[in-house]
């Protein structure tokens, strides 16, 4: 094993939380992996890439330091967004909540996605469906938390629209009569449903709501995975004490001309008992 793989391993055996940014996936060049068949071996792919090009860069006088709060990322590939472009551009993000309870996770992604990116609101969150129980059914109870927080984000101008991913008719409608700020748009997966619910078509109608479709999988992040990822790149660590609590994917796009001009993952860890 190599110096650095030690030097990572000894820091993540210190750290309580590992903040995870792969930057602008589209500067990658060599580390991008061609044609990745699906969005969670892209994510795998990236994790682990991510985590070995910032093992490799390591300095002594972070080892020296043991800094509580590790911040992995490939450095070149950070772009913050021009200011004087700021306007031509639309800042969209999809919410993955994945080991936490805590609707304190909601605020976290988005502070971080803005430093990331180096603007002060985003201009539109979608969150996927919180992890839940196994044979239990998603309810309102399950989403409020993470709705209301949310809702202090638009308040306070972090974020300008919020959205939600795989509700059905009466999911979303619980939803809508109960929030304070609304949902402006949901996303449908195609894989479960070839055509749009007519239910669910009509009452977005209704109420203006844009119904989008995703191709996510039901679980993008799952702990096992992510620790996999994270003994497979990093083998002198007990990857078992890691735990994902949120995945953020983030996208830049020219609004005049619809390209992407940035895409990229950020994600936080924490390490059990600390």
């Amino acid at each position: 094993m190599g110096t650095n793989s030690r030097a990572a391993g000894a820091l993540l055996a210190r750290a309580s939380t590992l903040h995870l940014q792969t930057g602008n996936l589209l500067n990658w060049g060599r580390l991008r992996k061609k044609c990745p068949s699906t969005h969670s071996e892209e994510l795998r792919d990236c994790i682990q890439k991510t985590l070995n090009e910032w093992s490799s860069q390591i300095s002594p006088d972070l080892v020296k330091e043991f800094p509580d709060v590790l911040e992995c990322t490939v450095s070149y590939a950070i772009e913050k967004i021009n200011p004087d472009e700021r306007e031509e551009m639309k800042v969209s993000a999809k919410l993955f909540i994945v080991g936490s309870n805590s609707s304190s996770s909601t605020r976290n992604a988005v502070d971080m996605a803005c430093s990331v990116l180096g603007v002060a609101q985003l201009d539109s969150v979608i969150i996927a469906s919180p992890p839940i129980e196994d044979g239990v059914n998603l309810s309102l109870e399950h989403l409020q938390p993470y709705w209301e927080e949310l809702e202090n984000l638009v308040q306070s101008k972090k974020i300008v629209a919020i959205g939600t991913s795989d509700l059905d008719k009466t999911q979303l409608e619980q939803l809508y009569q109960w929030a304070q700020v609304k949902p402006n748009s949901n996303q449908v997966n195609l894989a479960s449903c070839c055509v749009m619910p007519p239910d669910l078509t009509a009452f977005a109608k209704q109420f203006d709501i844009q119904l989008l479709t995703h191709n996510d999988p039901k679980e993008l992040l799952s702990e096992a995975s992510f620790q996999e990822a994270l003994q497979e790149t990093i083998p002198d660590i007990q990857a078992h004490e890691w735990v994902p609590l949120w995945l953020l994917r983030y996208s830049v796009i020219v609004k005049s001309r619809g390209i992407i001009k940035s895409k990229g993952y950020i994600l936080q860890a924490k390490r059990r008992g600390s």
